[in-house]
């Protein structure tokens, strides 16, 4: 389907283009949305942007993070913090893998 390969085109496009653009900012800090939350990570949304990447739940800390798939959130074993779809969190870029076309986001705390 034509239709259906060009969108999935441009949507591979603009991912470039994010990934292009953070290469350029790799160890800074942004302010993202939670766009996603999953078994393994949390999908955040720079605010300006809309440069989406991931933030693996290995990376958000001491914790053992579960999907809590009813409230789209993770949430902590021990300390119940909690990570929902829509909250607004400060993140570090980490990496930008244009071969991947990825972005690797870490919690700034």
């Amino acid at each position: 389907d034509r239709e259906l390969s060009a969108s999935e085109a441009e949507r591979a496009s603009k991912k470039y283009k994010q990934v292009e653009y953070m290469q350029e900012h790799v160890g800074e800090t942004f302010e993202g949305t939670i766009s996603g939350v999953t078994e393994w990570g949390v999908y955040v949304e720079e605010v300006n942007t809309k440069c989406e990447g991931m933030i693996k739940l290995r990376e958000l800390g001491d914790d053992f993070y579960t999907l809590d798939e009813k409230n789209y959130a993770i949430v902590g074993e021990k300390s119940k913090k909690r990570f929902q779809l829509g909250d607004t969190i400060k993140f570090k870029v980490v990496s930008a893998d244009l071969d991947r076309k990825t972005l690797d986001y870490s919690l700034v705390k």
